[in-house]
C-alpha cells in the first residue's frame, strides 16, 4: 500500500506537489526559488538573503553531512522551508553535531522530500519564481483549494522591505576572523586595524570573518542607521552588506543615508542588496528577475580584466546596467543572462558586487575584493 502523503507543495498556478514532510510540522507561504549548489545547504538556509523565500536544491544529497554550528551565518534558519529529492539520510561526517532534521524541527523549518526537483526547476526557470504555500502535516490532511488561494493572495517580494525584519537592533562589534584548520575560528590580529561600519541590511557572518581577515576593526549597524550616526564611529571605510527583499523599499531610508556618506569621500563596498543599495544611492535603478541567481557555480566575466570568476549567488532583484549613470562602469557581469554583477566609481574607491566574495564554503575566486578594499582605507590614511 502506497504511503500516505504527509507534505504538499501547492504553486499559485494551482500545481500542487506531494510528497514526504519532515522538520517541522506546519505551513508557510513564500516565493520558490532554485538553489544548484551541491554543499553549504545549512549557510544556504541561514542566509538572510533567503528571508521569505523556500528553496528547491537541484542537487539530491542535502542533509548527508549533518550541521554545526560553525556552518550557520545567522542565529537561526531564515528560509522558511526547502524542497529536496530524497529525504535527508542520517549525517556522516566528523563535524557534525546534530542530524539536520532534527535542527530544522527544533528551528520551526519545514521540509518535504521524494519532489521530482528536476520537473520543478524546469517550471521555475520557464515561468519564473512561483508564489508558493509549503506544508507538513504528519496526518496527511491538507486543503489543497486553501492553501493554492494562500499562495495567489500572497503580494510577493516587490515592493517589500525585510531589511529591517532580519537585521540587527542595536550596534555590536565583530573580531572573529577565518575559520582554520582543524576547527576553530581566529580572532583579527591586524595591530593597526582599519576603522570599518558594516550596514547590516542581513549580513552573513563570513562577510564580517572575511573583513576582520583582511585587517578591519568593524562596528554593526542596524539597517535604519543614520549617517550621523556611521561617522559618529568615524570610520576609515564603510561596507553595505547583503539582505532580502526589493532593494527598492529598503532604499526608501537607506538611499539618503547612503548618499551622504558618499559626500565624506570615504571607501565604500557592498555586497548583494548593499550592491543594489549603492546602485541607487548612485542613480541606477533595480528590476526584479524571473527566477534569480542562486547556487555556488555562477560564472561571472571582469570586465575590467577579461577573467571568469566562478561565484556564489544569491538574488531575486538586480541593478539595471542601462541606468548606471556617467561616471560609474560596470565592472562584472553574468555569463548566464548578461545582468549586471558589479560596478565602480570613477576616481573614487567605492565599488560592490552582486556575487558572494566571502562564500563559505566556496568558490573564492572573488575574495581579493576584500583586499582591494583594505588596500583602499590603506591608501587613505
Amino acid at each position: 500500500m502506497a504511503q500516505k502523503p504527509t507534505a504538499c507543495l501547492a504553486l499559485a498556478d494551482g500545481t500542487v506537489f506531494h510528497g514526504r514532510g519532515f522538520g517541522a510540522t506546519g505551513e508557510t507561504v513564500a516565493e520558490l526559488v532554485f538553489n544548484t549548489a551541491m554543499t553549504g545547504y545549512q549557510e544556504i538556509m541561514t542566509d538572510p538573503s533567503y528571508a521569505s523565500q523556500v528553496v528547491t536544491f537541484t542537487f539530491p544529497h542535502i542533509g548527508n553531512t549533518g550541521v554545526t554550528p560553525q556552518d550557520e551565518e545567522a542565529a537561526d534558519p531564515v528560509s522558511p522551508g526547502i524542497v529536496v529529492k530524497w529525504d535527508p539520510t542520517e549525517p556522516s561526517n566528523w563535524r557534525a553535531t546534530a542530524d539536520l532534521v532534527e535542527w530544522m524541527e527544533k528551528r520551526g523549518r519545514i521540509g518535504i522530500g521524494g519532489i521530482d526537483t528536476r520537473r520543478l526547476t524546469r517550471a521555475i526557470r520557464q515561468q519564473g519564481s512561483p508564489h508558493v504555500v509549503l506544508a507538513h502535516d504528519p496526518e496527511g490532511n491538507f486543503d489543497i483549494a486553501a492553501m493554492v488561494a494562500k499562495a495567489r493572495e500572497w503580494k510577493g517580494l516587490v515592493g517589500l522591505d525585510l531589511a529591517k525584519e532580519v537585521s540587527t537592533t542595536q550596534s555590536y562589534t565583530w573580531d572573529e576572523s577565518l575559520w582554520q584548520w582543524p576547527g576553530e575560528f581566529t580572532k583579527q590580529s591586524n595591530p593597526k586595524p582599519f576603522r570599518v561600519v558594516a550596514i547590516d541590511y542581513g549580513a552573513k557572518r563570513n562577510i564580517l570573518r572575511s573583513l576582520a581577515a583582511s585587517g578591519a576593526e568593524i562596528t554593526v549597524l542596524p539597517a535604519t542607521a543614520t549617517a550621523a550616526e556611521v561617522l559618529a564611529h568615524n570610520p576609515e571605510g564603510i561596507f553595505l552588506s547583503n539582505g532580502p527583499g526589493d532593494p527598492a523599499a529598503t532604499g526608501e531610508y537607506a538611499v539618503p543615508m547612503i548618499q551622504e556618506l558618499l559626500a565624506k569621500d570615504l571607501p565604500i563596498f557592498g555586497i548583494c542588496l548593499g550592491h543594489q543599495m549603492l546602485a541607487l544611492a548612485l542613480g541606477a535603478k533595480t528590476v526584479k528577475m524571473s527566477h534569480g541567481h542562486h547556487g555556488a557555480n555562477h560564472p561571472v566575466r571582469n570586465v575590467e580584466t577579461g577573467k571568469v570568476e566562478i561565484t556564489s549567488m544569491n538574488h531575486g532583484f538586480a541593478v539595471d546596467a542601462q541606468t548606471l549613470p556617467e561616471g560609474v562602469i560596470e565592472t562584472h557581469v553574468s555569463l548566464f543572462d548578461g545582468s549586471n554583477c558589479g560596478l565602480r566609481v570613477l576616481d573614487k574607491a567605492v565599488f560592490s558586487v552582486q556575487h558572494h566574495p566571502e562564500a563559505s564554503p566556496g568558490p573564492q575566486d572573488s575574495a581579493y575584493l576584500f583586499t582591494r578594499f583594505a588596500k583602499a582605507m590603506r591608501e587613505r590614511r
